[in-house]
């Protein structure tokens, strides 16, 4: 995408960071980059906002917790896998 002005970054790559910078992923000098983009691209801007308000809506609409019985068993799972890798790893080294 293009809103055919020139600009330090390029419209497309200013998109394609747009989510880093919504969840404060970049770099203090990426995201002032990408904010004066944004400050100068109205095209650049509505996506950003379109994106923002999506994320804020998915955010507010997914907020069920799994249940603890659930939680439990994907912990133990995880803690299985773990040992088994570990177990693994060192037998491999020997």
């Amino acid at each position: 995408m293009s809103c055919g002005n020139p600009h330090d970054k390029d419209c497309s790559e200013v998109l394609d960071r747009v989510f880093f910078f919504i969840d404060h992923e970049l770099a203090d000098a990426d995201s002032a980059q990408i904010q004066h983009h944004l400050d100068e691209c109205g095209p650049c801007l509505q996506k950003y906002d379109l994106e923002r308000t999506v994320k804020a809506l998915v955010a507010r609409s997914c907020s069920e917790h799994a249940p603890e019985g659930l939680r439990d068993k994907v912990l133990l799972r995880i803690r299985q896998v773990q040992v088994e890798i570990t177990t693994t790893s060192v037998e491999l080294s020997e």
